[in-house]
């Protein structure tokens, strides 16, 4: 009987062993942060890009700032990109004409264009015609009918 009882342990022990080791296993795996390392190293790859983007903006600015260093450079620039001019000096700009002669045309203002009298508004495209609504007089169905006239934008 001491064997049996003896053999019986061992089998218990036998399969408690690789139970905790499992059991072990399962609790790391599900403790470990695997989602949280993942979206930190996402973060730390967006964060690697930037730096080097802006690293790259750097570059071409510090190349920007060597070329145009010089004092004639700075007044080229200042004439084409700002429109600035020594003192004593005057800047005339002179925009391109129309053939026409048209005033409105050539200003782009539409307040030089002439008025359009109310006769020649069909040349222009925008017909409409009005119809003469039904109506009715009195009742809950003259209502109902006003009511659907007013809200007709909803079609």
């Amino acid at each position: 009987m001491a064997h049996t009882a003896r053999v019986a342990s061992r089998a218990r022990v036998q399969w408690i062993y690789p139970l905790a080791l499992g059991t072990a296993i399962a609790i790391l795996v599900a403790w470990f942060p695997l989602g949280a390392l993942l979206h930190q190293q996402a973060a730390l790859n967006a964060a690697r890009s930037e730096i080097s983007l802006i690293q790259a903006q750097q570059r071409n600015l510090a190349a920007q700032q060597s070329s145009i260093s010089s004092t004639q450079a700075a007044i080229s620039m200042a004439r084409t990109q700002y429109q600035l001019v020594e003192p004593g000096q005057s800047l005339i700009q002179v925009l391109p004409g129309t053939a026409s002669g048209d005033v409105a045309a050539s200003t782009g203002d539409p307040g030089y264009a002439p008025l359009v009298s109310p006769s020649s508004l069909t040349s222009l495209g925008t017909t409409s015609t009005v119809a003469a609504a039904p109506t009715r007089s009195g009742g809950i169905g003259a209502f109902w009918h006003r009511l659907v006239r007013t809200l007709e934008f909803w079609h």
